[in-house]
């Protein structure tokens, strides 16, 4: 069975920048869970910032620059930390990961976009990008049937697909 890297955020961590967590209860994260295939992981603890912090958002793009709502640039902590999820991910043989939506590190498909006034923008967090750069599919908790469907056939492609045998 495949394991999947997970915002430890979705698992009750306090990781979040506002000290809180971002619970995700659903009835196929426990299973997963019970059955020992989530690798929880927080890039922004894991790359050396604090809980609580200020907020952050991309500001930059090429080369990308991370800063705190003060201006503070905390680029190096979120370059750590993606390339700490990408050595975690690798280590653990995951086959994708299930990410927070918008965040700096983990968004996958959108974050805020750098003014720090709530605007969303298309774009992937720090975190996401690299892990997709490295072959690794990320979804994000809107994504969740998705997620479901990519991980059964990963499980056993011929049971999805018999026809193509």
């Amino acid at each position: 069975m495949k394991k999947i890297l997970v915002s430890a955020c979705f698992l009750g961590h306090k990781v979040r920048y506002d000290g809180q967590h971002s619970l995700l209860e659903h009835p196929q994260l426990t299973e997963w869970l019970n059955e020992g295939r989530i690798v929880h992981f927080c890039p922004e603890m894991a790359g050396g910032l604090p809980t609580p912090r200020l907020p952050a958002e991309i500001t930059s793009r090429h080369p990308v620059m991370v800063v705190d709502i003060k201006g503070e640039d905390v680029t190096p902590q979120f370059l750590h930390g993606a390339e700490l999820a990408v050595d975690k991910a690798k280590e653990e043989g995951v086959c994708c990961a299930l990410l927070k939506s918008r965040s700096p590190s983990c968004g996958n498909r959108e974050i805020y976009n750098g003014e720090f006034n709530g605007t969303i923008t298309p774009g992937s967090g720090v975190t996401a990008f690299e892990l997709q750069r490295h072959g690794i599919p990320v979804f994000n908790e809107r994504e969740i049937d998705q997620l479901i469907q990519f991980i059964e056939m990963q499980d056993d492609p011929e049971e999805i697909h018999p026809e193509e045998r």
